[in-house]
């Protein structure tokens, strides 16, 4: 259980057909899971339990073998996965609303914020100290529930709402249609883009088709 939860570098994650993870914080990157948020056909990546399983292992919260139980379970208990699918995207709304209004520099909503809190006494709730190497560590329960990937997002929020990196939190303007959110941790805090091989890149990219028609 990282303390943080968060992402030391940007990373594609294991399944290239999921959105990259390039948050830099786990929350962040759980917020993503929808391409072209601020766009008019913004597109939900997550439809499902199975989906979100697959993330969870697409962001290195579960193993493998640790998925695949997820997914067995879901099957055998329907009703219970899609309740935790409902709460994920909840929890992952009012992530995504929360953070959107700190980088726009407003204050967040109380329900989202109360949203947040309750995931994070529910994770707290199956977190335990066991001895590492040298000290004590918290770790999750074992085997994992049908709502494992949550513990840590929710932990993440909350780590990130409690940093001295707030300030850093940012929304890619992606041409207008991106909106992910990111966390800054450039030296200097210059970091624009989800990406500059995509946004930035199509960014620049207009920027030059503008100068050749005159525009600037």
């Amino acid at each position: 259980m990282s303390s943080h939860g968060d992402h030391p570098t940007r990373s594609r994650g294991r399944d290239p057909s999921l959105p990259a993870l390039l948050g830099d914080w786990l929350c962040l990157d759980f917020a993503n899971t929808v391409n072209d948020r601020t766009g008019k056909n913004p597109r939900d990546t997550l439809a499902g339990y199975a989906d979100l399983a697959r993330w969870a292992w697409h962001a290195a919260l579960v193993t493998g073998t640790e998925r695949d139980h997820l997914f067995a379970a879901a099957e055998a208990r329907p009703t219970a996965a899609s309740s935790v699918f409902a709460g994920a995207i909840a929890l992952r709304e009012a992530v995504y609303r929360v953070f959107v209004a700190i980088a726009a520099g407003a204050n967040p909503a109380r329900a989202d914020l109360a949203t947040i809190q309750q995931a994070h006494l529910t994770a707290l709730g199956h977190a335990h100290l066991a001895r590492g190497t040298g000290s004590f560590e918290w770790v999750w329960d074992e085997p994992p529930a049908l709502d494992r990937m949550l513990w840590p997002i929710a932990t993440s929020a909350v780590a990130l709402l409690t940093s001295d990196r707030l300030h850093r939190v940012k929304q890619c303007p992606g041409c207008d249609d991106c909106g992910w959110l990111f966390l800054d941790v450039s030296k200097n805090a210059t970091r624009r883009w989800c990406s500059m091989d995509d946004c930035g890149s199509r960014a620049k990219m207009r920027r030059q088709y503008a100068r050749r028609k005159g525009v600037v």
